[in-house]
């Protein structure tokens, strides 16, 4: 993995790269077995799940940067295994931005 180090891949860039390939992959698969009915939800104008899934998106990055900027990335634990493994603050952040997701996509 030596040729990729100056693009700085961790564990948690993979699994976000990993997760946005299984989210497209999901929805595409979900437009061609169920084809998007546009829906009107409090925003009041008429949203796809495509559409959705990109305020989601979008909000998600939000929801990042404000957490890096307000609270920080610092490690909140280390786990007992190998070297001992950080786990950062941000990763509720990420649990923040999930449950924000399933607000959009219920009621947008």
């Amino acid at each position: 993995m030596d040729h990729f180090a100056w693009m700085a891949w961790t564990w948690p860039t993979a699994i976000f790269f990993v997760a946005l390939a299984g989210t497209l992959g999901t929805m595409t698969w979900l437009a061609l077995a169920y084809p998007e009915v546009e829906r009107v939800g409090v925003l009041r104008i008429p949203t796809t799940r495509g559409d959705r899934l990109f305020v989601s998106l979008i909000l998600a990055a939000v929801i990042h940067l404000v957490w890096i900027a307000v609270v920080g990335s610092d490690p909140l634990l280390t786990l007992p295994l190998g070297e001992g493994i950080e786990v950062s603050s941000l990763w509720l952040g990420t649990l923040l931005s999930l449950l924000v997701a399933v607000a959009v996509f219920r009621t947008v």
